[in-house]
């Protein structure tokens, strides 16, 4: 048994059953994995709950599906004796902690990230792009868990994590080129909006359908096992991916190969319009890691300092000891699900309104911040009005610029492209001639 000091505390989340107790250890065993976590109940109406907490110091997460307890201990599971599995914490949420660090940068870019959700969503309500998301209320755990990882590891991600490639330095450009689809968008305008990816930042490209992502990460963990990289892979999905058989596959398969890969949900309670509690009776998504032989911890994933705590330690112990580790970490999509959704339709104002302003996680880290000097309300304004400034610019220009033809369509797949290829780019070019009407007239043929 491996104990590492740290300095944490606690809180509570929507949809989980057990309080998160925060501490300042951290607790690893790879042995005694046959205790089994007991089944919970249905959690309380978070609005009940909420007039006996006190939102200073909680020591219980109302997180939709039941009530979670805080710890500030960092525990990695694979065995456990207790009813619920607590949930890691270090920032209160009057931004005191116990062990301060300098992250500064970590909340820079969930500004950048912030506003540049902003933008692009009202660029698509505009007519200008044709689809997007935001990761509203999600901020601190894509941020937080980017800075723990080394640029030589290999993330595959869902479509919530521009975070991921914004703390890697891709550029509001390289978005904007994106959405856009432009001549210098990467995937040169084949995939939708959000879809991004970079081969320079070791992001492999967003694939729409759910779960894909997952067996494919072990894979790749698997060939850098195999030769010998000091990298892991990350994989992010949400908690409806859990819902899926590539979860299931990948965790079985990455346990049973001792494949280096870091498993990173997003259990934000909402898979677009079904809850956790409609999606599984287990306690939430930490104990599947469990059934499956993999290390697993639960964390507050809207602790900016708790994320990134567990997230460098997870990925310490997939490179140095070769094997899974799944994090579940609890948050909330305060916004729709896309641009394609109202979640006012399943879910009550109210609710949505509780976690965008008390359990914010830009605002707790910025408090923790401001505590110790290290931001003021000045730099805050500065940064928002120079990334919006160069964010309204990348779009103009993105805007602007020259589609990918035709051609890409069809290149990128073979090496030398089959006959039948040719004569489908040439009946599509005959088409889109004979009926411009029904076709973008931006697209150089």
């Amino acid at each position: 048994m491996i104990r590492t000091s740290l300095g944490l505390l606690s809180r509570d989340f929507p949809g989980g059953g057990g309080g998160a107790r925060q501490n300042a250890s951290v607790l690893l065993s790879s042995s005694n994995r046959s205790a089994l976590l007991s089944p919970t109940r249905r959690f309380e109406s978070p609005e009940a709950a909420r007039l006996h907490e006190d939102e200073n110091d909680a020591q219980e997460l109302d997180f939709p599906g039941g009530r979670v307890p805080f710890t500030s201990e960092m525990k990695f599971i694979a065995e456990s004796s207790e009813k619920r599995v607590s949930c890691f914490r270090i920032l209160h949420e009057n931004g005191e902690t116990i062990k301060p660090t300098n992250f500064k940068q970590m909340y820079k870019d969930m500004i950048t990230l912030q506003t540049m959700d902003t933008i692009f969503f009202e660029a698509q309500r505009q007519g200008r792009i044709s689809f997007y998301l935001t990761s509203a209320g999600e901020e601190a755990v894509t941020i937080a868990s980017a800075a723990a990882l080394h640029s030589d590891d290999v993330v595959l991600a869902q479509y919530r994590e521009p975070g991921v490639l914004l703390w890697r330095g891709f550029g509001l450009q390289e978005f904007a080129d994106q959405v856009f689809g432009n001549r210098s968008d990467y995937g040169k305008g084949r995939q939708m909006p959000i879809h991004y990816g970079s081969n320079l930042l070791n992001f492999l490209t967003i694939s729409s359908p759910i779960g894909t992502q997952l067996p494919h990460a072990v894979g790749v963990a698997y060939s850098l096992k195999m030769d010998r990289k000091d990298a892991c892979a990350v994989t992010y999905f949400g908690d409806g991916g859990t819902s899926e058989g590539d979860f299931h596959a990948a965790l079985n398969f990455a346990a049973v190969l001792g494949a280096p890969v870091v498993f990173i949900c997003r259990n934000n309670g909402w898979a677009i319009s079904t809850s956790i509690q409609e999606q599984f009776r287990s306690d939430g998504v930490v104990v599947k890691g469990q059934a499956y032989g993999v290390r697993s911890i639960r964390i507050d994933g809207n602790d900016a300092l708790a994320v990134y705590s567990a997230t460098r330690r997870a990925r310490e112990m997939a490179v140095a000891e070769q094997m899974p580790v799944l994090i579940e970490a609890l948050t909330y999509r305060v916004g729709h699900h896309s641009t394609s959704d109202d979640s006012t339709k399943y879910r009550g104002v109210d609710e949505i309104e509780y976690w965008k302003t008390k359990r914010s996680p830009m605002d707790r880290f910025a408090r923790w911040l401001r505590n110790n000097g290290w931001l003021s309300e000045e730099d805050e304004s500065m940064h928002r009005s120079t990334v919006k400034k160069q964010l309204l610019q990348a779009i103009q220009k993105a805007e602007k610029a020259e589609k990918a033809p035709v051609s890409a369509l069809f290149s990128d797949v073979y090496d030398h492209i089959p006959s039948n290829l040719h004569e489908q780019e040439q009946v599509l070019r005959q088409t889109m001639k004979r009926y411009p009407q029904d076709y973008p007239s931006d697209v150089p043929l």
